[in-house]
């Protein structure tokens, strides 16, 4: 795939980039070559290749669900900036 300067404007504007019109050829080029890069990982067969979430191997460790002293509201609460009625008081978000 090859981007020409009006694709980088284009894009650009939906980014909130300001790109001066100078850089936008060579800029052109650039993303046309990064993207020439990820084309070639189409040729890649991954058919038999098993999904994965990480690099890295690991297993979470497991602890015993049980019932633990929770359910104190006043010393849960003790350390908020700010408590009403026996709830967190947080800022307002939506209008």
């Amino acid at each position: 795939m090859s981007l020409d300067p009006e694709a980088v404007r284009k894009v650009a504007s939906l980014a909130h980039l300001e790109i001066p019109e100078s850089r936008l050829a060579s800029l052109a080029d650039e993303l046309s070559g990064i993207l020439a890069w990820i084309e070639q990982l189409d040729e890649v067969d991954t058919d038999k290749v098993e999904p994965m979430t990480s690099a890295v191997a690991a297993s979470l460790p497991m602890r015993e669900d049980r019932v633990t002293d929770g359910g104190d509201a006043a010393a849960v609460l003790a350390n908020a900036p700010a408590v009403r009625e026996g709830f967190f008081v947080v800022p307002k978000v939506v209008e």
